[in-house]
């Protein structure tokens, strides 16, 4: 590849060079402690810009990545193919690169508009009634396709089958995922789970367990449940990657759990993810079932098992060990990983901007994304923030209406 392909974003350097710290627009709580608003707001500014960042390079191996770029991707960096974007394949007609963020992005401020709209809780139904006709009707910009079209025309064939079973097919909501290819279709856009249920992993586990049934089954299913965990988990004051990690093995079953225990372990004394990206691979090799090379899976890809796992989450609670919550050291670590590496810089950015607030969150990567995207990356942190607090409020009064009740029934035994 010609070397000057990447000209307008020099951002390939060595992973020793100092970061520049980022400056916060969201305010945190008396001592730094990030508020409920902070960690949604760096959550999801966290999990656009792992995905842009990620999105050149997806598909890829680290070798393959370090050969194009001439060192690791440390930064916002072009589309592989430099100006051939709309004609090279795999990757066309998307303009991956540049600061574009992909469908992981979409999908999640797709689902937030769902929350706009529910102002409660999400199950299958709210798929059935809301996600749909959202991705069929709305049109929304798709920095992808620089134009604006409907979500529909962007997402892949496991997210187009949401549309299928349940616009045409009229199957039930909560089995309209059986069949579907397993994979983090449903897992990438689930942070807002988990920010909706802030501080109560095993709340967004099983909201995001019902709303992903509609979508997934089997380890896919699995890890979004787990994932909207980890992110819940991550919003807990005092949180660390650790009790993270170990939030999600509290919850997470068969391989899913097997997966994310053996990555953890493997990502034991590395503290830099160039020296952890071949042990995190050997360890969640066993568990995936796509296989060595990314875009020719295997004859198993892809299909429900209870021994397997997706092996994006595994590798994004690998990350965030290895970068110790840093977002640089860990985005970078899970984009440098390669193959489906906009959906691990997703979910570890996502992971990182809840446990830290927007101040965790380079402030030129976020500005970069959001122009070259041309999304409001704060917007959908605003409205999500308000629907959690209103969705809290309730479930308070619920609970208190449960111990009141509780209570007169075993008033006798006192």
């Amino acid at each position: 590849m010609e070397p000057t392909l990447d000209a307008p974003n020099p951002a390939v350097r060595t992973p020793s060079t100092p970061s520049t710290p980022s400056t916060p627009s969201t305010p945190t709580a008396p001592g730094g402690v990030p508020t409920l608003d902070d960690r949604i707001t760096g959550s999801l500014l966290g999990a656009a810009v792992g995905d842009a960042l990620g999105g050149p390079v997806e598909g890829y191996t680290p070798e393959q990545i370090l050969e194009r770029h001439g060192g690791r991707v440390t930064g916002i960096v072009g589309p592989w193919n430099g100006d051939a974007w709309r004609t090279a394949r795999p990757i066309a007609p998307y303009h991956k690169g540049d600061g574009h963020v992909t469908d992981d992005t979409l999908m999640t401020h797709t689902l937030i508009r769902v929350y706009e709209k529910v102002r409660g809780h999400l199950d299958a139904y709210a798929v059935a009634d809301h996600l749909v006709p959202e991705l069929m009707n709305s049109p929304v910009w798709i920095p992808e396709l620089e134009a604006e079209a409907l979500p529909l025309q962007r997402i892949f064939l496991a997210e187009k089958w949401i549309v299928t079973r349940l616009h045409y097919g009229h199957v039930d909501p909560r089995e309209a995922g059986s069949g579907n290819i397993v994979n983090c279709g449903a897992a990438m856009y689930m942070a807002p789970v988990g920010l909706v249920n802030a501080a109560d992993p095993r709340a967004a586990y099983a909201e995001a367990l019902d709303l992903a049934g509609a979508h997934q089954s089997s380890y896919g299913r699995e890890a979004a449940g787990v994932f909207a965990a980890a992110v819940a988990a991550a919003c807990v004051p005092g949180a660390t990657p650790a009790s993270v990690v170990d939030a999600a093995l509290s919850l997470a079953k068969d391989g899913t759990e097997a997966a994310i225990e053996a990555v953890a372990e493997a990502a034991v004394g590395h503290t830099d993810f160039e020296t952890a990206l071949v042990p995190l691979r050997r360890a969640v090799a066993p568990f995936d079932t796509v296989g060595p090379d990314y875009r020719a899976p295997s004859l198993g890809a892809r299909r429900p098992s209870r021994l397997h796992s997706i092996e994006e989450l595994p590798i994004a609670l690998g990350m965030l060990l290895v970068g110790g919550g840093d977002f640089r050291r860990t985005v970078l670590g899970a984009v440098n990983y390669g193959r489906d590496c906009d959906s691990i810089a997703t979910m570890a950015g996502a992971i990182v901007g809840a446990l830290h607030g927007e101040a965790a969150v380079p402030a030129e990567w976020a500005k970069r994304v959001a122009e070259a995207s041309r999304l409001d990356l704060h917007a959908p942190a605003r409205a999500l923030a308000g629907v959690a607090r209103e969705v809290f409020a309730r479930d308070a009064e619920a609970r208190r209406a449960h111990e009141s009740a509780f209570a007169a029934l075993t008033s006798a035994d006192r």
